[in-house]
């Protein structure tokens, strides 16, 4: 673990601080990974968020947990607390954290190591040469540099008869380590590497990794022409399966007394890379990242409004869905973040005694 965290180290020193959307203050401190004393949330404005959050009809289920312990949990519509969803793209924070542990497991070199020589089999015949320059970590953060297959690059992506060698063949419209975008293929090039390296499907790695250490059901998802399991979309958790995720975050690697991520790995995911094109918000490894009420505030985020939101410092984790079949271009992220930013964190600040 020391290890990793010692590669880890100059990465996180490399920070930025990036401008954020206008419900959230502009600038954010470190990353706060420690648990704080344990506190109350204020009930008088929990049950306003309550209420704010039924009015919203595309919001299925929130659930609210402080120090661990979940003091709101609602299913207005939709599926019911246990039962998998579509988390959509909020499947990139997840497949983050498998990644994490390959690297600690030695399945992966290091952060800096080309994706290339990997996926040798899969290069499209005179490969551009900027593709052995494209790194785990430029994958992680999408700056590969390649040409997006999010978007209205989707659809033509996932018709293609090979996936991987899809996004092997795309252009490079700007460099490695460039800046970020935002495409599902490179969280899909990680699968395909993970499945490679260590000769197990992405969903045997997330049941044995994740799934058994957190105690939760990890159902099958779509697989690519390949038999690749998709990387960073289509995943189906439960909310509740949501929560467990965002507690392993919110505590540093560590679940129910035992790591599970190797030590650094939250704070490496954590720390900004390079910022959204969509939000402004940065984004790390598989994480946006931001402030609420001068509080850092890091999330996944997946299509329609599937959330998962932490709060180190109030010691808060908070998971939203929503239709996945719906976008969230026409304000509904912004009505999600202020559901956090002005009604959540001020529920869990700390109040004046007397």
């Amino acid at each position: 673990m020391r290890r990793l965290r010692t590669r880890l180290l100059p990465l996180i020193a490399s920070g930025l601080v990036l401008a954020a959307a206008p419900v959230f203050a502009q600038t954010f401190p470190r990353p706060l990974v420690a648990t704080a004393p344990e506190r109350q949330l204020d009930p008088a404005r929990l049950e306003a968020v309550l209420q704010r959050a039924a009015a919203l009809p595309r919001l299925r289920a929130p659930i609210i947990a402080c120090d661990g312990v979940t003091v709101a949990e609602r299913a207005f519509r939709g599926p019911g607390l246990d039962r998998p969803v579509n988390i959509k793209s909020a499947s990139k924070s997840v497949l983050s954290a498998l990644v994490g542990i390959a690297l600690e497991r030695r399945v992966f070199t290091g952060l800096d190591q080309p994706v290339a020589a990997i996926l040798s089999d899969e290069l499209p015949p005179n490969p551009d040469p900027l593709l052995v320059q494209v790194t785990i970590d430029h994958l992680l953060s999408m700056r590969a540099g390649l040409d997006r297959t999010s978007g209205p690059n989707y659809g033509r992506w996932t018709s293609s008869p090979d996936w991987v060698r899809y996004i092997l063949s795309r252009p490079f419209i700007d460099r490695p380590g460039g800046r970020m975008l935002y495409s599902t293929g490179d969280s899909h090039l990680l699968s395909a590497a993970l499945t490679r390296a260590t000769g197990r499907s992405t969903l045997a790695l997330m049941r044995d990794w994740l799934g058994r250490p957190l105690d939760i059901a990890i159902p099958e998802w779509p697989r690519d022409p390949q038999g690749i399991y998709v990387g960073g979309n289509d995943m189906v958790l439960s909310p509740r399966a949501l929560l467990r995720f965002g507690e392993l975050y919110r505590q540093d690697g560590v679940i129910d007394g035992r790591r599970v991520l190797p030590e650094g790995w939250v704070e490496a995911s954590w720390t900004p890379r390079t910022r959204s094109p969509f939000t402004g918000h940065a984004y790390g490894y598989g994480w946006f990242i931001t402030a609420a009420q001068g509080h850092p505030v890091y999330y996944a985020w997946g299509f329609g409004g599937q959330m998962v939101y932490v709060v180190p410092d109030l010691c808060l984790t908070v998971v939203m869905t929503s239709d996945p079949t719906a976008r969230s271009r026409d304000g509904y992220l912004e009505q999600l973040h202020g559901l956090l930013a002005e009604g959540i964190v001020p529920a869990a600040e700390p109040r004046p005694a007397g």
